[in-house]
């Protein structure tokens, strides 16, 4: 259950709020239709719903607010527009980083790639992939951790109507299964057609809350669109034949030559105006304001791979009825569009009342129009294959429950089979009696051929001495506790993330290349020290090559997060988690030491190459040294993080690294060297003292190290730099609510 409750965005200076108090639900087992059209508030409304735009009002996922949902990737899906993620990045790339962070195992990605039929295409680029395939991958990416609740905005614009036809079947799978699908759209068939219930909006207002059928009939009433130079003359016709024959016909002029009947259809009026000899320049059938109704009715589900439900098990709780028939398709393949009864049905209306002839004269006497005899698949009974375990429950098909061992609450919202959505059991299912063997041994005769039985039918009595084998007894499910969330998720999530784009391998090569070049030409001049030497530090230069890397792909590490968000699929936004902190900061500092390590030993190794090996000796202070070089690319790698991090922009996390040394080192040198000198000799010393620990000269020496690094000018301009962007985030996080 959906409930969005008092949804009201902030209104911009003098205009409205886009969304204005908007109250409603999304049952489950029903796929809602958000209807409106463009600017009514449609998308709006969504991103209020997922914390991803600044308003007022509440919305509860099964009870619960997204901020309190221990796994929103298991919860609600979400696809707005295109898949955003990096265009560098594979399908199955992308996939696998999603999985890292919403705690799946991998292999989960090819399933759903086999899934959606996008097996072929798991190795292309997200920048290369068509519309269809694209739309495909970002369906693939909300269904990847089994959510309970879809949100998807304009989920089949700019399709096919194949493809649609695939899309909404898919939806209408997860929906039989009790999930709940809302979709926004701007077609008023569209809604008609492919969902349980309409929501309609105008200028962020609600307008209507109602069934599907219920909208079909009310607000997308088929008529006849007429245009003519005798207007007048023909709308009384007609009204004077409607009245002859005691047929409910309504004749309303839009303007002009125009007119709309309501309740005929085009060969009545047509025969009409050839009869008084009545000029016609347009004579169509229409349905709203959505122009022609002649759309052919919407195929079934297609099939797509069902050889996948026997090679992944885990993707059976996912799709498995949209997986019927079985016959191996192409990613793009669908079925036909199935022909139906007569050929006047593909004609007719989208979204009217599914009813045959004799149901719709007994329903509606008046003879109403919207009531057609036509067919719609809707339920998961009306698909091949088996029932499987629905969104509430996990990948293994358990009832999923929370880590104390009560049941979570996916499974207390999973719909129960009552009475009356039990399948009936057919002839099949049902037991059939044996007789009981004779007396004398003789083996049981053959049981008399019996009819089926008919639905609602009583099964006549067993026969007397008749026994009835016992179902075999079916072992109770094992119960899958709901896995914690463990620290490593975010660290696997920001190692796929980082190899998974060519950004990080090249800005590594470029500061190989470049430091190699600069060392060996600083080392020709025999004028410039060892440590810039191997560093490749001219003095030009505020910062070495390898700092500005390590400031680089600290900065893309957030940057990018913004630029392509992959974690919530709303622009501009990304969960401030304190675990993504941490682990984005673990893995820059890791790049930042390994690339510490690569530039002075390829350096070593080009001046031994090029000059020998009597050039590069070991320095005796190198303790330090290190330190100073690790210190400095770290400080520089957090720098371009969270400045990234604060301004959402990689360049801004640039900038912050080229600020420390240009604009902060400079003036904290004047003020270090204007104040008196103190020495602190003896600190290791004093600190083994209070601390009641003993270790080695070694480590003196280490410590000694460090403190001179941050008593260095750069150092402290580093650690300030790093303290204010920390303090920012944390503020900026706090402000926006944001989830720790």
């Amino acid at each position: 259950m959906l409930q969005a409750i008092g949804l009201t965005s902030t209104p911009r200076r003098d205009l409205p709020p886009a969304v204005d108090n908007l109250t409603f639900e999304a049952r489950p087992g029903t796929v809602t239709a958000l209807l409106g059209p463009v600017g009514a508030g449609k998308t709006t409304a969504l991103r209020l719903m997922l914390q991803l735009e600044p308003g007022r009002g509440i919305t509860y996922f099964r009870g619960r607010t997204l901020h309190r949902i221990a796994h929103p990737a298991r919860e609600v899906g979400v696809l707005f527009g295109d898949v955003p993620g990096h265009p560098s990045r594979t399908a199955r790339s992308q996939l696998r980083m999603l999985c890292a962070a919403a705690g799946v195992p991998g292999s989960r990605a090819d399933d759903m790639l086999g899934l959606v039929g996008l097996t072929g295409a798991r190795d292309r680029r997200i920048g290369t992939l068509p519309l269809v395939m694209d739309r495909r991958l970002g369906l693939a990416c909300a269904l990847l951790g089994g959510p309970h609740t879809l949100l998807l905005d304009e989920p089949g614009a700019r399709l096919s109507v194949r493809e649609s036809a695939w899309l909404y079947e898919l939806l209408h799978a997860h929906a039989d299964e009790g999930g709940t699908v809302l979709y926004t759209t701007a077609d008023p068939k569209d809604a008609a057609r492919n969902a349980d219930r309409v929501v309609t909006l105008d200028q962020g207002r609600l307008i209507a809350d109602q069934e599907a059928v219920d909208f079909a009939r009310t607000r997308l009433r088929p008529r006849v669109a007429v245009r003519t130079p005798y207007a007048t003359r023909l709308a009384v016709v007609l009204s004077q034949e409607a009245r002859a024959a005691r047929r409910p016909v309504e004749v309303v002029a839009e303007g002009g030559n125009h007119l709309s009947v309501y309740g005929s259809d085009c060969a009545t009026v047509g025969e009409s105006a050839f009869r008084h000899g009545l000029l016609l320049h347009r004579l169509a059938d229409e349905t709203g304001d959505a122009g022609d109704s002649a759309v052919p009715r919407q195929a079934p589900a297609p099939s797509c791979v069902p050889q996948l439900l026997q090679s992944h098990p885990s993707a059976v709780p996912v799709l498995a009825p949209v997986l019927a028939p079985a016959r191996k398709a192409p990613w793009g393949a669908v079925p036909p569009v199935e022909e139906s009864g007569t050929g006047a049905a593909s004609d007719l209306a989208p979204g009217a009342d599914v009813r045959t002839g004799a149901e719709a004269v007994a329903a509606d006497p008046s003879g109403a129009p919207g009531v057609v005899d036509v067919d719609r698949p809707r339920s998961s009974t009306e698909l091949k294959g088996a029932p499987i375990p629905g969104p509430a429950q996990d990948p293994g098909g358990t009832p999923a429950v929370d880590p104390e061992g009560a049941p979570s609450p996916e499974a207390e919202d999973a719909p129960t089979q009552g009475p009356e959505s039990a399948p009936a059991q057919g002839p099949a299912d049902a037991p059939v009696p044996v007789p009981a063997p004779s007396a004398d041994g003789a083996p049981p005769p053959e049981p008399e051929d019996v009819p089926p039985l008919k639905p609602g039918s009583v099964p006549p009595p067993e026969p007397e001495g008749a026994r009835v084998p016992e179902p075999e007894s079916v072992p109770a499910a094992a119960v899958v506790r709901a896995p914690r969330r463990s620290p490593l998720w975010p660290v696997r999530y920001e190692i796929r993330r980082l190899l998974g784009v060519p950004s990080t391998p090249l800005v590594v090569l470029g500061v190989l290349f470049v430091s190699l070049a600069l060392s060996v030409l600083l080392a020709r001049n025999g004028r410039t020290p060892l440590p810039a030497v191997l560093a490749g530090w001219p003095v030009l230069s505020p910062l070495p090559p390898a700092a500005l890397g390590a400031g680089l792909v600290g900065a893309f590490s957030f940057g990018e997060e913004y630029r392509y968000p992959a974690l919530t699929t709303g622009r501009g936004a990304v969960p401030r988690r304190l675990g993504l902190l941490l682990a984005k900061l673990a893995v820059t500092a890791a790049v930042a030491t390994l690339l510490a390590v690569l530039v002075v030993v390829a350096d070593r190794e080009a001046l031994r190459f090029v000059y020998g090996g009597q050039l590069v000796p070991v320095p005796h202070n190198w303790p330090a040294l290190s330190a100073n070089w690790f210190g400095l690319m770290i400080g520089c790698g957090w720098a371009g993080l969270l400045g990234a991090g604060v301004f959402r922009a990689a360049a801004a996390g640039v900038a912050a690294v080229l600020a420390v040394p240009v604009a902060f080192a400079p003036p904290l040198h004047h003020v270090l060297a204007a104040g008196p000198g103190r020495s602190v000799a003896g600190l290791p010393a004093r600190l083994r003292a209070l601390m009641s620990v003993e270790w080695s000269a070694a480590a003196d020496r280490w410590v000694m190290a460090a403190l001179k690094v941050v008593g260095q000018p750069v150092g402290v301009a580093m650690a300030l730099t790093l303290t204010v962007l920390l303090c920012a985030y944390v503020l900026t996080g706090l402000r926006s609510k944001a989830r720790w």
